[in-house]
């Protein structure tokens, strides 16, 4: 299997286990999105909690050029430790979320 289909994997392999753990309210549906034809990937939290409307996305990861962006983490673990656990190497991590400036200081891939 090559690079982009083994990341592939382990990105959907790693939203799941993370949907598949977290504990969710009652009224909140948990709702994985891979778009693999573009390599999107996210994981949402979507109901109502009382009179409150929930709408969030958790996670989102884009695989491009080579490297797996981590677009937003909103988790308390940290994806990319994660990514890493699974065998990602940390030079094909981009911590997106952080300056292009300070993505240099993180001990990932900076582009």
């Amino acid at each position: 299997m090559g690079t982009l289909e083994t990341y592939r994997k382990l990105v959907q392999e790693t939203l799941r286990a993370h949907a598949d753990a977290e504990p969710v309210a009652d009224g909140i549906e948990v709702q994985l999105v891979f778009d693999t034809t573009h390599d999107h990937y996210q994981l949402w939290y979507v109901g109502w909690q009382g009179e409150h409307r929930i709408r969030g996305c958790v996670l989102q990861v884009d695989i491009k050029n080579g490297k797996i962006w981590i677009q937003y983490d909103g988790t308390e673990t940290g994806l990319a430790c994660a990514l890493v656990q699974a065998g990602i190497p940390r030079e094909d991590i981009v911590l997106a979320f952080h300056a292009p400036h300070k993505r240099q200081y993180t001990g990932y891939a900076v582009a």
